[in-house]
């Protein structure tokens, strides 16, 4: 199969026409089990092959929801049959996401990663011209842009409904006044965790995609939490090239949670409290399927579209939810593959979402504004 090269897409080998996409999938944690593999499960064109980990309770698990899928205990077993596969996702931990991918593309195979894809800028766009020279797809999962509140959002801003925007608040909250524990909560550099990469990579995420560059940053990052070594408080002040401000919160001690998305525009804002429903749902159990319902929410969930009022005190009116559509993710990396386009979500996009958070951890730490581009 053929495909254009760089953030475009080719297999990385020849698949007959009609027949689905062999899937590895690295990590069976978090992001493999209520991710990963049941979206790539319910995409046509694509088959879950391969699941790495070494965890015998996770192989059951596994092994009880998708009865044919093959295990491996280490990423290494891929590339001893990488002509058996098509695409490798990688949802391990933060620190193994350049080497395996680097591997993978080693490999000849197409790669998906989880975010972050790589600690800095300068990591994320080597793996872009490793992919390049290969030409493979290299893309990384961003599933909050098919959240359904960011799917209105985009929709009210195209079509002009609150005239020229000029503040994006997005706040991605939480109250986990305990520690959980685990490498997400490490303070060791290498594990690369924290909130700002963590919840931070997909507000900055939506708020590039939404507005474009930016070309000045500001953050003010703490660590609250008694025990934590960590930043568990984060905010990010950008400001994009087209004008636009985005203020960005990230928190997991926010005793009271204030709206995911307040958009103050020209002629109207926009506002929006709730989470996306599509993470609990699949953590629940629930899965997508063809011709059903899926990412909706009630009517009492919709956000406010209105001007001189707040939306708590009946100001404005309901805009209706368009749903949320993770599938759609992995809908779009099986059409890459099969027609050689770009993916969803290109690595180049991945690292100027880094390089804006590199500028946060900076700002925060040094206390400055942090110029991009200068």
């Amino acid at each position: 199969m053929t495909g254009s090269t760089g953030n475009g897409a080719t297999s990385g080998n020849a698949t007959p026409a009609g027949t689905p996409f062999r899937v590895g999938l690295v990590g069976y944690g978090l992001a493999g089990s209520v991710f990963h593999a049941p979206l790539i499960a319910a995409t046509e064109g694509l088959v879950l092959d391969t699941i790495v980990t070494s965890s015998e309770e996770r192989r059951e698990q596994a092994g009880a929801e998708f009865p044919d899928v093959r295990f491996a205990a280490t990423a290494d077993e891929l590339w001893e049959r990488a002509d058996e596969l098509d695409l490798i996702v990688i949802a391990s931990p933060n620190k193994t996401h350049v080497p395996v991918a680097t591997a993978a593309l080693e490999a000849g195979l197409p790669v998906v990663v989880d975010k972050p894809i790589a600690g800095t800028a300068a990591e994320a766009r080597a793996l872009a011209d490793l992919a390049e020279k290969r030409g493979l797809l290299l893309s990384v999962f961003q599933n909050r842009r098919w959240d359904n509140d960011f799917l209105t959002l985009r929709r009210l801003v195209e079509n002009g409904e609150l005239g020229e925007v000029q503040r994006f608040e997005s706040r991605f909250e939480r109250w986990r006044p305990q520690l959980k524990g685990g490498w997400r909560e490490s303070g060791a550099p290498e594990e690369i965790g924290g909130l700002l990469y963590d919840l931070g990579s997909h507000v900055v995420d939506q708020a590039l995609a939404l507005f474009g560059p930016a070309v000045r940053v500001y953050a003010e990052s703490d660590v609250r939490r008694p025990g934590a070594e960590t930043d568990d408080d984060t905010f990010i002040a950008l400001t994009h090239a087209g004008g636009v401000r985005s203020h960005l919160y990230v928190s997991a001690t926010t005793a009271q949670l204030g709206p995911r998305f307040r958009v103050l525009g020209s002629a109207a804002g926009y506002v929006k409290y709730g989470l996306d429903p599509q993470e609990a749902a699949l953590r629940d159990g629930a899965r997508p399927e063809p011709g059903l319902p899926w990412g909706e929410e009630p009517q009492e969930l919709w956000g406010r579209v209105g001007s001189g009022e707040s939306p708590l005190t009946g100001g404005g009116h309901p805009v209706e939810t368009l749903p949320g559509d993770y599938p759609a993710y992995y809908a779009g990396i099986a059409a890459a593959l099969r027609d050689g386009t770009a993916p969803p979500v290109t690595a180049s996009e991945a690292a100027d979402a880094l390089e804006v958070l590199e500028a946060a951890r900076r700002s925060a730490r040094e206390g400055v504004t942090v110029e991009l581009g200068a």
